[in-house]
This record gives C-alpha cells, structure tokens and sequence, in this order.
C-alpha cells in the first residue's frame, strides 16, 4: 500500500498535465486530493505496520538485472514516520497554496512531482532507486523557486540547485564505490550494509558520503543554500524545504552513510558532531540579527536541523531515535512559521522587513496569524507540550552522554533561540512602533479558510505529539533493532555506548 504514496503523486501530476489552461479550480482540487490520498495511504500503513516486524519489503522486482539494480520499496519504523510528515506538509502546503493563479496546473504539477520523488527516497532500499528519487525531489525545486519564488528568486533557485547537485555527485560517488568494492552484486543496502568495507575505504568513503547528503540537512559551513533559498521560494515551497526536502539530506546520512560504513563514522565522529553544534549556535545568532522576518525563519531552520544531526552522531537510542523526532517536529512547526510568514503576514502586507512590520499593528490587523505564529514561535522554542520538547530533550540526553560539552553549547543554542523567537513574535505582530507610511490604509484581507484548515492541521499534530510522543517513538525505536544497523550497533558496543 505504501507504493501507492508513490505511485499516486505522479498519477496526480499526468492529471493535472490534462487539465485545461485556466483552470485553476480543477487543478487545485486534484492537486488536494491527490495529497490527501498519499497522507491516507500513509496513515493506513502506520496503523497496520507491527514495529517488531522490522523492515518491511513493499514490492521487489528486478529493474536493471545486469547491473543487480532492483525496483525494492520498503518500509520500517524510520521511513513511515517520515511518510506521514511528507503526506501532512504535502496537504497543508496545497490548502497555503489556494490563491496561485499564475500558471496554477503547471505549480501544482511541480510540487506534486517533488512530493513523488520524496516519497520515492523514503521507501527505497535500493541505492540506485534511491538515488533516481534523491534527483526527481531536486529538479521541481529549481522550477517551483525560479518560477513562482519573489525576492532574487533566480539566484535562490540557481544557489540550491547548484549546492544539491555536488551533494548529489558526492554520493553518487560514494554508493558507485560502495557497489565495485563490494563486488559488484547488489545495489540492495540490506545485502551492502552486511559486507565488510576495509576501514581504509570506509575513511573517506564516509566523508564523503555523509557530508553529501548533508548538505541538504544545512551541515555547517554547507548552509548558505538554505535561507537563500526559503527566502526566494513561493509559500508551499518554503514549506516543503523546510518540512520534509532537508529531511531528505538527514535521513540519507542515516540510511546509508552511517549504517555503510560504520567504522568511517566513528573516524570523523567528533567532526560531525562539532559542525552540528557550530550550526546550532551559529544559526541561532544569525537569526538574532535579522531584519527579514523569512531570514529569521530560515537560519532557525538551520540551527534546528543541527540538533538532528547532533543526534545522529550519539550513537545511542535515545539521541538516534530523537534525532528521527526532531525531522519530524521540525518538519511541522517550520512549515507553520513559512505558512504565516510567507501566506498570512507577506502577501498580505508586501513585506517581510520587520522594522516595517513593527509599525502596522498585525496584531489587530491580522489576529488569527498572531495567535498561530505565537504557537508556533512557543513550540519551536522547545515549550513542554509540543513536540519540539520530546525531541529536542532525547537528543540533548544523548549528547550528554557521549560529547556533556557540546550539549551544554547545544543548550546555549536553545537560549539563543528563545531570545530571537520572542524578539521576532514582539515585532512583528506586537509592535509598538509609530506607525510608517507604508501601513495600509486599507483592511488587509483576512485569514481564508484554506489556511486556517492548514495551521490547525499543523498545530493540533505538533501538540499531539509532544503530548504522547509514543504515538511515534514506538514507531522509531525498534527500527534501530533491525539487521541493517547491526553493524552501527556493534560498533556503540564497541565503544561502550547502546544503540
């Protein structure tokens, strides 16, 4: 059933390619029902899925026999969590999408592209297949920026491209190694992650690896891509970025540079860990300082996204299985902060400048998006009761353990981001400033329904799951127990941690 997720995103955007121009009701509606269809599929297979099963096979077929290249879909704990972020962001990004009107068939065809290919990297155990999905999430990003984005959206577009594309060339060459060394018989990463790399070929085949499918989570110093980008791209876009395509780059350095080559990872184990705690902090700060309220969004997401990649670098369960938490939060509350930044306050208003903001009294103006980007701003804080708590508290755990000095810096990280989150909310939407000449004189239009749905959506799943984080950590954890980290796990023994 899980395919399905697949299948049916580009059964959605060969529909929309047959819908008449102009016909931008029909195009949104296939568009939502396309997106609900592949959450439902998702949330189907959550509820039938038995964590003690361990990794699922979904469909297996050969595809390029001469090369052992197979059609393999599966599924554990890890990937079906990802699943149901990718089919909520998919819905809420459409329902924040309702008023494009500039070649709408052609935006939604792009966007459903994008949610097929990150399905598609999701559920891939082959590497060749992931790979394929890995580029197909890429190029509807180029599209969707440089076509429907705003502020130097060509640069933006171009910037991202250009930084995924030598992440891509990077673990091209990295899984092509893996497969010749090997010994050529399989592109299957349950039958790659069972042979032995020699630890010469592991040291920089890890590296390399890693850090190229990191470069999309926002590794520092490999960052400068994202803000960029968030800040050029359309809503929706700004959206999927956030909530599920830097998914794509954690989640690759998990699946398969770690559980490939488990004793490269322990090499360049304290680098990793030391780039993701400069991120976490540099984020931060950068954040503090802006003056675009999508700037400020877009380095939070960056020292978000460091607390993912910090977790994965404890090599226990309780920091791995937070650091899969944490895709997860981030996905949903990044999302929200893009949807009212970019639909409810900047097309409203035709400025993200918060000095401008501060003298237009949204608070008044626009309620609703005050009180949605004061959730928001409090679950991305890290508040008890939203998801963001759980999550970002196992990784901290697990960092304790193993680097007690880069949690504290983690910890400062967290204060930092306190500081700049309620200096953006009391600007923006509470300011006290005398008000401009460039307030409207005019009511700003209010908040539609479509986006409503689309913030309550997100709301009521972030606090549901800070409040019974179990929902998906029974999910996540026995994922960790399956026969493809067994070289990952022998490897914390080895060390003295427990994964």
């Amino acid at each position: 059933m899980l395919a399905w997720t697949v299948y049916i995103s580009f059964i959605g955007v060969l529909a929309l390619m047959l819908v008449p121009a102009g016909q931008a009701r029909a195009a949104r509606g296939i568009a939502l029902l396309t997106a609900v269809a592949g959450f439902l599929l998702g949330l189907v297979s959550a509820f039938a899925y038995q964590p003690t099963a361990g990794i699922m096979t979904i469909v297996q077929k050969p595809w390029i026999p001469g090369l052992h290249i197979d059609f393999f879909l599966a599924a554990d704990g890890i990937s079906i969590t990802l699943v149901l972020l990718t089919g909520l962001a998919a819905i809420v990004g459409i329902l924040f999408s309702w008023n494009v009107e500039h070649r709408t068939k052609e935006f939604f065809a792009f966007y459903l592209a994008l949610i097929g290919g990150v399905y598609g990297v999701f559920l891939s155990f082959d590497l060749f297949l992931l790979f394929v999905f890995y580029e197909l999430a890429i190029i509807p990003k180029y599209f969707l920026i440089a076509i429907w984005g705003s502020t130097n959206k060509e640069y933006g577009a171009m910037k991202l491209a250009l930084y995924s594309f030598i992440g891509s060339a990077m673990v091209l060459i990295g899984i092509i190694a893996a497969y010749v060394v090997s010994g050529a018989h399989s592109m299957n990463l349950l039958e790659l992650a069972k042979y032995p790399y020699p630890a010469s070929f592991q040291y920089w085949a890890f590296p390399l690896v890693f850090v190229g499918f990191a470069i999309l989570a926002g590794l520092w110093p490999f960052h400068t891509w994202a803000p960029t980008g968030h800040v050029a791209a359309p809503t929706a876009a700004s959206m999927l970025l956030a909530g599920v395509v830097m998914k794509l780059g954690a989640y690759g350095a998990l699946r398969v540079a770690m559980t490939l080559f488990p004793l490269g990872l322990e090499a360049w184990r304290n680098e990793i860990a030391v780039l993701a705690v400069i991120g976490i902090v540099y984020g931060a700060m950068v954040a503090l300082v802006q003056k675009d309220f999508k700037f400020v969004i877009g380095y939070s997401s960056v020292s978000h996204m460091g607390f993912v990649l910090l977790g994965l670098m404890t090599l226990s369960s309780i920091g791995l299985s937070g650091a899969v938490l944490q895709m997860f939060s981030h996905g949903i509350i990044a999302g929200l902060l893009f949807g009212v930044v970019g639909r409810m306050v900047y097309d409203r208003t035709h400025t993200r400048e918060l000095p401008l903001l501060e003298g237009m009294n949204l608070s008044r103006a626009l309620p609703f998006a005050a009180g949605t980007f004061a959730v928001a701003a409090f679950a991305s804080m890290g508040l008890p009761g939203f998801s963001g708590f759980p999550a970002e508290m196992s990784v901290l755990i697990g960092a304790w353990r193993t680097f007690p000095t880069f949690a504290v810096l983690a910890g400062l990280g967290i204060l930092i981001g306190v500081a700049y989150t309620l200096l953006v909310l009391q600007k923006s939407f509470f300011g006290d400033a005398a008000p401009t000449p460039e307030v409207p004189a005019h009511p700003l239009p209010p908040i539609t329904v479509p986006e409503r749905i689309g913030a309550v959506i997100l709301l009521a799943t972030t606090l549901l799951i800070g409040l019974y984080p179990k929902l998906l950590l029974d999910l996540i954890v026995p994922s960790f127990n399956s026969p493809l980290f067994e070289a990952l796990r022998n490897e914390a023994l080895r060390k003295g941690g427990i994964l």
